[in-house]
């Protein structure tokens, strides 16, 4: 099955998560865990965002429920440095590429003094600023449990971001270092990005760029979305998960 956009027809319909289907590290709301569940009737669902699968669990397995299309979803936490899906036992990592502790270390390092030196070091954040994801590190200036009304107002034409993104890139050249959500700088092995999580999901699904249609936040030139766009996924920019789900309203409208 697939749905069809723009007179193309997309047999899988690929998403961020953060300020794309949700509000920043929220559950999906009500109206979105809808229209997802919608989709996977339809075909197959990818949610590919810079969180790890516990904030993929909690933000949207927990909202979906045991939906009986639950095997046509596909995840892929921390940038597509890592791969999930529905199998026999429960939900399996099908791959993750790890950063080595050097590449940790380095990167923690680089984040934290570029945060301090361009004065964007929170001391009262709400949780850790720095967080080691595994296959990705994370710098959410605010803190990882900040509210969104206070990650919305900290930095709303992204200079802030851009200023640290531009400062570790530039000290981390053999790693891939990318503005990620309202908040937030991730870091990754180099190459390692959604680019690179869309082209091993295109392998293993067996699927190519026409069969995908993408949905982002950050498709700006540095965004963590923007990977996706340059491979030449059809990609299509959205504000906020009000704004994807009149989008997917049309979608869906199209397709019953």
């Amino acid at each position: 099955m697939a749905v069809e956009h723009g007179g193309n027809t997309y047999r899988l319909v690929m998403f961020d998560l953060d300020d794309t289907l949700a509000p920043s590290k929220s559950p999906l709301p009500d109206e979105m865990a809808a229209q997802l569940r919608r989709l996977l009737e339809r075909g197959l669902v990818c949610i590919i965002s810079g969180g790890q699968f516990g904030q993929f669990d909690a933000q949207v397995l927990s909202r979906i429920g045991d939906d009986p299309n639950a095997a046509n979803l596909h995840l892929m936490p921390t940038c597509g440095t890592q791969y999930v899906r529905l199998g026999d036992s429960g939900w399996e990592t099908v791959y993750a590429e790890y950063l080595s502790d050097d590449e940790k270390s380095r990167t923690l390092d680089v984040l934290e003094s570029g945060a301090e030196e361009l004065g964007l070091w929170e001391a009262q954040p709400w949780g850790p600023i720095l967080e080691d994801r595994g296959s990705q590190i994370t710098y959410s200036a605010l803190g990882q449990a900040a509210p969104v009304d206070a990650k919305a107002a900290w930095d709303p034409d992204g200079a802030k971001k851009e200023a640290l993104r531009a400062y570790a890139a530039q000290r981390l050249p053999d790693l891939e270092v990318r503005s990620g959500g309202s908040t937030s700088v991730d870091v990754t092995r180099k190459g390692i990005d959604k680019a690179y999580g869309a082209r091993r999901l295109m392998e293993i699904l067996d699927l190519n760029i026409a069969d995908i249609l993408f949905y982002g936040d950050r498709l700006d030139e540095g965004g963590n979305d923007r990977p996706v766009a340059d491979l030449g996924i059809t990609s299509i920019a959205v504000h906020g998960w009000h704004d994807t789900h009149a989008r997917l309203d049309e979608l869906l409208s199209a397709a019953d």
